[in-house]
């Protein structure tokens, strides 16, 4: 073998071996640069994909009872508050608000009659007065001539009569005052007892006629409608659904070892299986449940019975959405998510402070009720004391 044929495998040996130690520097790099990241970064995110979106599921039901003649959403539809939805036979209805209409207005005019009758009174009183008072004058001047014989025994003692007979009429007038002055003392004709009894009975039918037409307590999408035309429901009955859009929120089932640095506020990135990675959502810790999944189950688990076998537990925790984020790339409720968390600052706390005393979720649908109740009360009251 000659020199230069010697020198190939020594060369292509030598080569090999700096490839090989290019790759295991580079496999060295590599890992100590994940390390590094693990240490200041990685270690500090937990991750789960057993996360689902939740929202506001705001169940239509019926106050009152009754038969459907119509419906005015569907399925997937969106409604804006306010809205009819389902309306009631309003038959029944109506003839109740006509006769407690009628009896309040019977009422207004009784109590009106009894102001009346007081006045009357207060005169028969009066009237009752002067005649004692002129009775009384007559006796004492014919008592005055009786000692001089100007007067018979039969003439004073017929006077003597008349002031009794005056006297127990006064008795009388005033009782009969006395009486009418109870029922309307201290008193208008608005703020009777016996009006507003009436009053309350036409509010009350009022607010069943209103209720007949069942509004949408909020805007969103229609789901789960369970009634039909001619169906007859009663109170609490499940017609549908109303699931706002934008009330949503990820809740997130993180292993019990994943907590322990877990705190309200830690930022959250996101993505939905139903746009893939493409789409990232960023959001917050706004809360962690009170419980595990488990310990809130219809049948929890009774782990005291000696047959017993170690799980690891999970607990929701409540991510908060950022709202454009929502309104660009919208979630049904139910989508799976897959949730990352960055606790490196674990400084916060790990129970929410005590909430302010304002409502959560409210709807408005419901307020302007009262005062057209009381609208229609007051039309009915003016219509009866002689105002137009």
């Amino acid at each position: 073998m000659s020199a230069e044929e010697s020198k190939v495998p020594v060369a292509s040996h030598g080569k090999r071996k700096r490839w090989i130690a290019a790759v295991v520097a580079t496999c060295a790099a590599v890992g100590i640069a994940y390390g590094i990241y693990w240490l200041t970064d990685l270690r500090y995110v937990e991750e789960t994909d057993d996360a689902y979106v939740g929202g506001n599921v705001v169940r239509v039901t019926p106050q009152v009872a009754g038969t459907v003649i119509a419906i005015g959403a569907d399925d997937t539809q969106f409604v804006t508050e306010g809205r009819p939805l389902v309306k009631l036979d309003p038959s029944d209805a109506k003839v109740a608000l006509e006769e407690a209409q009628a009896q309040l207005a019977k009422a207004v005019r009784e109590v009106r009659g009894l102001f009346a009758t007081s006045t009357q009174l207060e005169a028969s009183v009066a009237a009752r007065r002067t005649e004692l008072a002129k009775a009384s004058a007559d006796l004492g001047r014919r008592e005055r001539l009786a000692a001089s014989g100007a007067v018979s025994t039969e003439e004073l003692q017929h006077a003597r009569d008349t002031v009794d007979t005056a006297k127990a009429a006064l008795a009388e007038a005033e009782e009969r005052l006395n009486a009418t002055r109870a029922r309307i003392d201290r008193t208008t004709v608005r703020n009777h007892p016996e009006v507003l009894a009436a009053a309350a009975r036409v509010r009350d039918a009022y607010l069943m006629a209103a209720r007949t037409v069942i509004l949408a307590p909020v805007s969103g999408l229609v789901a789960k409608r369970a009634v039909q035309v001619g169906q007859r429901v009663g109170p609490g009955a499940a017609l549908m659904a109303i699931i706002p859009p934008d009330q949503v929120w990820v809740d997130a089932n993180f292993k019990e070892s994943q907590l322990a640095r877990m705190r309200i506020g830690q930022p959250a990135t996101l993505t939905a299986d139903i746009y893939g990675k493409r789409v990232a959502y960023h959001g917050h810790v706004e809360g962690l449940g009170a419980g595990t999944g488990s310990a809130f189950a219809v049948l929890p688990a009774q782990n005291a019975t000696g047959n017993w076998i170690k799980i690891v537990q999970r607990v929701p925790v409540r991510i908060a959405l950022d709202a454009d984020e929502v309104r660009s790339h919208p979630l049904q409720v139910g989508l799976s998510m897959n949730v990352r968390v960055d606790t490196t600052g674990a400084n916060g706390a790990a129970l929410p402070s005590p909430s302010a005393a304002a409502p959560v979720y409210q709807t408005h649908v419901f307020d302007t009720l009262d005062r057209d109740a009381d609208a229609r009360v007051e039309q009915v009251i003016a219509a009866n004391t002689g105002r137009s």
